[in-house]
């Protein structure tokens, strides 16, 4: 244990999802060897982010206007939806530069151990926004744990009425992998997912 404020430090760094004690530890320490202006530009850009950064209207995703950079692109297509559990996963496809459509952020998934449920997502505003009829298609891009496969499927059966076609990320091996190290899920779906091979 230190004393007061470098203490004080440790403690709410090792609050930061991700960082243990001796992580949180490491950090402090970094942070007390820093040049001042190095930490007092972090600060700044703490503060800042708080001040500057909400989430869209439309989507949820994180901006800094009243809608995201993809809600206002008006070269996105508009009948395709992506449904993602958080922010950082509209960054992770936008990555792959392959979707052209627009976002919903749902803020989470359903997790009955962890106490959350539909009431506690976005899937209100999610029917909301299709029930405009301009979504065509709804592509459910939540995690592949048990949590996303809860949601994935809870989101199907709502829309299903709705004559909206929903379609699911494929998911499987992993380009790189080893058979012999992949679980029974993964390589189940693998096989569930598997294409015609054009030679």
């Amino acid at each position: 244990m230190y004393e007061g404020v470098v203490q004080d430090l440790i403690d709410e760094l090792g609050a930061l999802p991700g960082v243990g004690p001796k992580s949180a530890q490491r950090i402090a320490f970094y942070l007390l060897a820093a040049e001042e202006v190095d930490v007092r530009r972090l600060a700044k850009v703490l503060v800042e982010v708080k001040e500057k950064v909400r989430f869209c209207r439309v989507c949820a995703n994180v901006a800094e206007d009243e809608e995201c950079r993809v809600c206002q692109d008006p070269r996105r297509d508009p009948s395709v939806l992506c449904v993602v559990e958080e922010p950082k996963d509209v960054v992770a496809i936008e990555k792959t530069r392959e979707f052209r459509g627009r976002y919903h952020v749902l803020g989470g998934a359903i997790s009955p151990i962890d106490g959350v449920g539909p009431d506690d997502l976005r899937i209100k505003e999610l029917m909301a926004r299709l029930a405009d009829r301009e979504i065509t298609e709804l592509i459910i891009a939540t995690d592949p744990n048990l949590e996303g496969e809860a949601t994935a499927t809870y989101l199907a059966r709502l829309v299903k009425p709705m004559d909206i076609k929903v379609t699911r990320l494929a998911s499987g091996l992993p380009v790189g992998g080893d058979l012999e190290y992949a679980d029974e899920v993964t390589l189940g779906r693998a096989f569930e997912g598997r294409r015609l091979l054009d030679v």
